[in-house]
């Protein structure tokens, strides 16, 4: 079986992040023993932006990738293409609220001044060729994000052992 890995995944165990670090590395186990780990060019970019912004040198980002046994697999047209009707069907639903990307869930933001509900950009398409480059190349995708996920890719199994 194949995962696909968001960044998240990886930044928790990259930063030690203090609530998900434990969480993170043993879904991560569980998916390597499971089958291969992959990311997309979208996932390498926001990691890579990790360590630059760190000082790290690019070669530790391939080590780094290489000890977890992740390999980058190149996106195609046919992720593009469903990355783009997943975006599309996102913007024409996405309306006033605001998304909750763990559950799903769409509540009213307003401006305290003249009460007018705010129009709140959640996601960008970067996250939607995540979702469409699992989807195509996994089958599934190990995340933090759940809720939209599941709602713009219904055919992706989405994982993560939250032991919180």
């Amino acid at each position: 079986m194949i995962t696909a890995v968001d960044t998240n995944v990886l930044l928790d165990v990259l930063l030690a992040d203090e609530r998900f670090l434990e969480s993170s590395i043993k879904s991560l186990e569980e998916a390597s023993r499971e089958g291969d780990l992959i990311i997309c060019e979208a996932v390498m970019a926001e990691l890579a932006s990790a360590f630059i912004r760190s000082g790290r040198e690019e070669s530790e980002l391939f080590s780094f990738l290489s000890d977890l046994g992740i390999e980058l697999v190149p996106s195609g047209a046919e992720v593009a293409i469903r990355a783009a009707e997943a975006w599309s069907e996102y913007v024409s639903r996405r309306g006033v609220g605001v998304i909750y990307p763990g559950c799903g869930e769409v509540f009213d933001v307003r401006c305290p001044s003249c009460g007018r509900s705010i129009r709140w950009r959640q996601h960008v398409i970067t996250d939607f060729l995540i979702g469409a480059h699992a989807s195509v190349h996994a089958g599934r995708l190990l995340t933090r994000d759940r809720g939209y996920y599941r709602s713009y890719f219904p055919e992706l199994e989405v994982v993560y052992r939250w032991e919180g």
